[in-house]
């Protein structure tokens, strides 16, 4: 598959300018843009899956009327945020 461009965009000079002394060591203004590209992009899809979740809980919950206690669903908040600070060892 051919590799295609995106489109050029037009921004003011500081903004060049502070994009540029942000670049790591080697790192081209293409690696740069590439990357936030892809970041955006995984954001993007995180995102509609939160919502299409939270979407399908509203349906649920006001279709059964059922719903877990505000403790219940902090605590189970929590354990995931200790076991995430676990594994990164904080």
């Amino acid at each position: 598959m051919k590799s295609a461009v995106i489109p050029q965009v037009r921004v003011e000079p500081e903004l060049r300018a502070e994009l540029e002394s942000v670049l790591r060591k080697g790192e081209t203004l293409t690696d740069f843009v590439e990357a936030t590209v892809r970041s955006a992009i995984a954001f993007r899809r995180v995102q509609t899956a939160f919502h299409e979740r939270a979407q399908a809980a509203s349906v649920e919950y006001h279709r059964s009327g059922i719903a877990a206690p505000v403790e219940v669903v902090l605590e189970r908040l929590q354990d995931k945020l200790d076991v995430k600070r676990t594994k990164l060892g904080r």
